[in-house]
C-alpha cells in the first residue's frame, strides 16, 4: 500500500510514468525502506497505464458492490421462528449499549 501510495503522489505531481527509484526516492524521504519485489510488481502492473483511467475503472466496478442493507437481513430470519424473542433481544442490546455510554460519562450533559 505505502508504494502504491507513493506511486500515486508521483502522478499527482506530474510524473506521469514514475520509475522504482522514483518511489524508493519519496519512501526513504520519510524514512520508510522500499521491498524490491512489490515495487518492481507494481510498476510492472502499472506500466504504460493512465493512473487515472484504472482509478475510474475501479470506482465504476465498487459502484457495482451492494453494501448496506445486510443488518436487516438477520432480524428478519428470526422472525418466522418467533419474531417476538428477536425483537426483545434486540431491545435488550440497545439498552445495554445506553448503560454503557453513561459508564463513560456522556451522561454528564443530560
Amino acid at each position: 500500500m505505502k508504494h502504491l501510495a507513493a506511486y500515486l503522489l508521483l502522478t499527482l505531481g506530474g510524473n506521469a510514468s514514475p520509475s522504482a527509484e522514483d518511489v524508493k526516492a519519496v519512501l526513504s524521504s520519510v524514512g520508510i525502506e522500499a521491498e524490491d519485489e512489490r515495487l518492481e510488481k507494481l510498476i510492472s502492473e502499472l506500466s504504460g497505464k493512465d493512473v487515472n483511467e484504472l482509478i475510474a475503472a475501479g470506482s465504476e466496478k465498487l459502484a457495482s458492490v451492494p453494501s448496506g442493507g445486510a443488518g436487516g437481513a438477520a432480524p428478519a430470519g428470526g422472525a418466522a421462528a418467533g419474531g417476538a424473542a428477536a425483537a426483545e433481544a434486540v431491545e435488550e442490546k440497545e439498552e445495554e449499549k445506553e448503560e454503557s455510554d453513561e459508564d463513560m460519562g456522556f451522561g454528564l450533559f443530560d
